[in-house]
């Protein structure tokens, strides 16, 4: 048996990168999953015929995470599905690339609508379903935000990211205050730089993997590397672990304090 057999997980953001490797490895170790995208319909019905193979269940849900009403009905449809809600990661973020006294509102506020008040939606609607189940296990539920290193970094060209990332990193430490004594562990990973489709839209594979090199671990990261960590904090193994934040960057930051 796997650590998440007879558990039902829900991934925002779920059919290309990140997204995609941790509903893949939630799989993988048992669980069912809700497949959540707003745009990519082909790739999201892909990883639903993976996990699929895998043994286990998968429903696909297109939907905008920016409007309310929309995640209530991403959540019912879960539980309405699966008869309920064990793990949600909170991961579909828009990032567009300006500087500050360039950017077009309209992008300023695309970025904050999803990376931040879909955040928001997901996780008060995920925890409002959690609260309401048995014990499961050792939790009602564990909650794992998708953060960034941008939370700590100033990385210019990218405002309204990096301040979506440190609203939600405070957020996890908010709601994992408020509900510990219900039992449901409420984390945040934050990812250095890996290597998505996002940052292939920028950079060719050649451009990454020698600026991989700089970084102190000596590649770039992969969408793997944040699905495992998730995997930890979505199980057993992380019950005490509430309110936290794992950066997993191979270095990255500290790299940036480093002698050449």
């Amino acid at each position: 048996m796997g650590r998440f057999t007879g558990k039902v997980a829900l991934v925002t953001g779920a059919a290309r990168g990140i997204g995609r490797r941790v509903a893949l490895a939630l799989a993988a170790d048992g669980a069912n999953v809700v497949i959540n995208d707003v745009a990519h319909k082909d790739e999201a019905t892909a990883v639903a015929a993976e996990i699929e193979a895998m043994g286990q269940q998968a429903l696909v849900w297109l939907t905008d995470v920016s409007e309310r009403t929309a995640v209530a009905g991403l959540i019912a449809a879960t539980v309405s599905y699966f008869g309920q809600l064990d793990i949600a990661v909170a991961n579909a973020a828009v990032s567009v690339r300006q500087l500050v006294v360039e950017a077009e509102w309209a992008d300023v506020l695309r970025t904050i609508e999803v990376s931040q008040f879909g955040v928001f939606h997901t996780c008060q609607m995920a925890a409002r379903q959690m609260a309401q189940q048995a014990l499961n296990g050792r939790s009602r539920g564990k909650i794992i935000i998708i953060g960034s290193v941008h939370q700590e970094l100033a990385v210019p060209r990218s405002a309204a990211y990096n301040m979506s990332k440190a609203a939600v990193n405070h957020l996890a430490r908010t709601m994992a205050a408020e509900l510990a004594g219900q039992r449901i562990n409420v984390n945040v990973v934050n990812p250095g730089w890996i290597e998505t489709p996002g940052e292939l839209a920028h950079y060719t594979p050649e451009a990454i993997a020698e600026a991989g090199k700089r970084i102190p671990w000596g590649r770039i990261g992969q969408p793997e590397d944040i699905a495992q960590a998730v995997a930890f904090l979505a199980s057993d193994a992380a019950d005490y672990v509430t309110g936290a934040a794992l950066r997993v960057d191979g270095g990255y930051v500290l790299g940036l304090t480093l002698p050449v």
